[in-house]
């Protein structure tokens, strides 16, 4: 059967804004003749169903509900919100609810009730032996504390004792050590000092030379200039007089001989440049070798003079755990001494006159082979000079004589003309005649002297006139011939004109001049 309940707002002393709380209970009879619940839910009026209380399927009974009856007391204030009302004897109690014996007024008051003397005797945490033994044991570990300070104490005086004559003693260790690199690196900066002066001397020395070859090479680009020059100009000749003569060829070996002189040259400063470079670097070396030196000693002097009174002083908290450092004092030494021999060694292959004597042969020699082959070059442009003018001249004698045989030529056709132009009137007359006889009627058109002689001459006319055309044609074609060998013997001569102003204009008249020989050492 189904029990329903209505409790009023009074009853379970929770306000609500529906006005109370609706419990529904559903409970059946046992084989004992007790009441079983079978489900217990609870909502406010006017509110959904929140709860659900199932009781689960076991074999046993519930207990008797008057010794159940405090867990049914509500322990929690009124003012809680509708979530706390809605724990009951079930989560309490692991899910076990009562029977009803007492009827279900006395159940919803168990309920509702609240007791606060049930609580009280859960606020007593401790013992008045707890009590005491907290003090006596607060006693016995100040006590410690006390002895324990103390004797830290005397160690502590003890220690900073000892530690202050250990930090003195090591100051004035590092002091010592400090004076002694000074002197180190005042001895290699006085050997660095010497050699950079003996390095710079000899760099000069070698610069100077060096500056000659580069002077003496410059020089050859104008010779060789104009010897391409004039081969160019040549290049420039026309027909037959492009040939391959002595001057092309002295002009050609004067182009090698002169890229000779300068390959050698380029080969000799190379090598003053690649030894510059190496006395250089070795100078570098020594100078930021040097440099380093300074700087080094600048920086422990001022350490050396630093003392616990001293300006300027500070903390840098880890600066010991840093170790910046890139040699030890076994190869700092090394390194200064190996550039101090470097720097020597590189001297002493620059000293030598080798290669100064070397640069210096070069110079002269050069100069002696391409002023030789210049001068070969010139002799061989006055030869082919005079050669071209002579055939210029022959040229012009046949070209008169040509001219005169032209102009009679002509005279000639002209003469052929006019008697082929005399000759249209009298075969004009003998074809007329003959013409107009052939009107003649009947039997008087006979074949008569007078019809013969006019055939006869007509034909002697026409024969004279084909003669008189053929000589025109061979005239015509002599004039031609003679027309080609004038435009030949120009065209010729303007050839022969063109290559004596290359040769004698052009190419002679740049290369009046030549680099003296000073110049070509490099001295000027």
């Amino acid at each position: 059967m189904t029990w329903a309940l209505r409790i009023p707002q009074c009853i379970m002393h929770v306000p609500s804004p529906c006005g109370g709380l609706e419990l529904i209970l559903q409970v059946s009879d046992t084989e004992k003749g007790k009441l079983q619940v079978l489900s217990l839910k609870g909502r406010f009026l006017g509110m959904e169903m929140t709860e659900s209380y199932v009781r689960p399927k076991t074999a046993h009974f519930l207990p008797a509900i008057s010794t159940m009856a405090s867990s049914y007391r509500n322990t929690q204030p009124a003012s809680h919100n509708t979530n706390q009302l809605r724990n009951s004897s079930y989560d309490k109690n692991d899910g076990t609810i009562p029977t009803l014996q007492q009827g279900i007024p006395d159940l919803l008051r168990t309920v509702t009730m609240s007791y606060p003397a049930d609580r009280s005797t859960l606020s007593t945490r401790y013992t008045p032996d707890d009590w005491f033994k907290s003090n006596q044991g607060n006693y016995r570990q100040s006590e410690a504390s006390r002895h324990s300070a103390e004797r830290l104490r005397r160690d502590t005086m003890r220690l900073i004792q000892d530690k202050e004559q250990l930090t003195r003693r090591m100051q004035e260790n590092t002091s010592k050590d400090i004076g002694e690199r000074l002197n180190d690196i005042a001895f290699w900066r006085s050997e660095l000092s010497h050699e950079v002066d003996n390095v710079a001397g000899e760099t000069v020395a070698l610069a100077e030379v060096k500056r000659r070859l580069e002077r003496a090479l410059a020089e050859t680009e104008r010779p060789l200039q104009v010897s391409q020059e004039c081969m160019y100009h040549r290049d420039k000749r026309m027909a037959i007089d492009l040939v391959h003569d002595d001057v092309e060829k002295d002009l050609i070996k004067e182009v090698e001989v002169i890229k000779s002189c300068q390959t050698r040259m380029k080969q000799h400063l190379e090598r003053a440049t690649a030894q510059l470079a190496l006395n250089r670097a070795a100078q570098h070396e020594l100078e930021r070798d040097l440099s380093d030196k300074v700087t080094a000693q600048r920086i422990d002097g001022r350490c050396h003079h630093l003392r616990n009174t001293s300006d300027g002083i500070g903390f840098f908290r880890g600066i010991e755990r840093l170790d910046p450092s890139v040699s030890l004092p076994e190869s700092w030494s090394k390194f200064t001494d190996n550039n101090v021999l470097r720097s020597q060694g590189q001297r002493a292959a620059s000293r030598s006159r080798k290669l100064r004597d070397e640069i210096e042969a070069l110079l002269n020699g050069t100069s002696s082979e391409m002023w030789s082959q210049f001068n070969n070059v010139n002799v061989s442009f006055t030869s082919r000079v005079a050669q071209t003018a002579d055939a210029r001249n022959s040229l012009q004698a046949h070209l008169a004589k040509t001219q005169q045989e032209i102009f009679q030529t002509e005279m000639l056709i002209e003469s052929l003309k006019k008697a082929l132009r005399d000759k249209d009137n009298p075969l004009k007359v003998a074809q007329t005649r003959l013409e107009e006889r052939t009107r003649r009627p009947n039997v008087e058109l006979c074949r008569d002297n007078p019809h013969h002689r006019l055939v006869e001459e007509i034909r002697e006319i026409e024969d004279t006139i084909r003669k008189l055309q053929e000589r025109l044609l061979d005239a015509e074609s002599s004039l031609q011939s003679l027309l080609r060998t004038k435009v030949t013997l120009e065209h010729d001569l303007s050839i022969k004109a063109n290559s004596l102003f290359l040769d004698q204009e052009k190419c002679m008249s740049i290369r009046k001049t030549f680099p003296s020989v000073p110049r070509l050492t490099g001295y000027t």
